[in-house]
């Protein structure tokens, strides 16, 4: 299926979370599926979060932005991240202006630098209708000759477009948050490992009698979590174990279950790594819902950091399960 129209833009800020916040707040009203990718990488001298964002509406119309923003724990970026500087560039692909659907933007970021992006979505399948295109097409972001950030499949046509090289950085996935709208099963096919394979993951909820509400998470099938008695355990978390993989699962369904309206829930998935094996970056950074506060999910979003272990980079998977009635 060729996703038609297509709506590209390109949001380039200073400054993260009030863009982050910006494309939160348009999910929830516009009630679109979500797929949110964050890269760690560099641009020049200084350190860069990347984010991709597909979307589809319930009108089955596809959509991707692309975010750029300076690390406010990088202290060379530290005077830029004070400033108000946004860079903003847009394009709308209209099902009539098939040719538009490969091209490229190009602008300048805060270090006098410019930045192109290049994309070529004329055949991208989107499987059983997904979120997120799943073949035939590429998206790259180029600085300084090299292709900093490539996601597709089409990589040598995308080399072979810009006439750049890799660059020697490879990015690093962050980490990955996606919006999915459901009423009693969730179900979505992700990583678990920026390496890893693909799993399916369904949650599930259910009343079992009018007095107590179960909840049940599978991952390729098989139940990983059952809670019983949610509406006590709105909040916790388990450590199940997935092909020798030790993952950290945790939930927040207070909303599902004592909001009224559009209600979401929020399942966080993190790769388990003791310690002491740690190399240099301060542990994940939870929303504080999952920390026994009592601040609602409602006003919470989320956030990460990069870890690297023996080289490797870990990553967290969120969930916002959006239960509708």
């Amino acid at each position: 299926m060729i996703a038609d129209p297509i709506k590209i833009s390109a949001c380039f800020s200073s400054g993260a979370s009030s863009t982050d916040d910006h494309q939160y707040s348009a999910v929830t009203r516009a009630g679109q599926s979500v797929i949110m990718s964050i890269y760690k990488t560099k641009l020049g001298n200084h350190s860069r979060l990347i984010t991709i964002t597909w979307c589809r509406n319930h009108l089955l119309l596809h959509g991707l932005s692309m975010c750029i923003s300076n690390l406010s724990n990088d202290a060379d970026d530290s005077a830029s991240s004070e400033s108000a500087d946004q860079y903003n560039c847009k394009v709308e692909l209209k099902p009539w202006y098939f040719w538009r659907k490969q091209g490229a933007k190009h602008f300048t970021i805060n270090d006098g630098k410019k930045v192109d992006i290049y994309w070529d979505l004329k055949s991208a399948k989107f499987n059983n209708n997904e979120t997120e295109p799943s073949s035939e097409y590429y998206v790259a972001l180029v600085y300084e000759n090299e292709v900093v950030l490539l996601v597709g499949d089409m990589k040598n046509d995308a080399y072979k477009k810009t006439g750049c090289r890799p660059s020697l950085i490879e990015p690093i996935l962050v980490s990955k948050k996606e919006h999915i709208f459901g009423k009693k099963k969730f179900i979505v096919k992700a990583k678990l490992h920026e390496k890893g394979r693909f799993h399916n993951i369904m949650v599930e909820c259910d009343n079992t009698t009018e007095s107590d509400i179960e909840m049940g998470v599978k991952i390729d099938g098989k139940l990983m979590i059952h809670v019983k008695h949610l509406q006590w355990k709105f909040r916790g978390n388990e450590s199940i174990y997935l092909n020798r993989l030790r993952l950290e699962v945790y939930w927040d369904v207070h909303d599902w279950l004592f909001s009224p309206g559009l209600r979401h829930a929020l399942f966080i998935f993190k790769p388990f790594i003791p310690s002491n094996s740690i190399i240099g970056l301060s542990p994940l950074s939870l929303p504080s819902s999952l920390s026994l506060s009592t601040t609602p999910l409602s006003a919470q979003s989320g956030s990460s950091e990069s870890l690297l272990v023996d080289g490797l980079s870990q990553f967290c998977l969120f969930l916002y399960a959006w239960k509708v009635e």
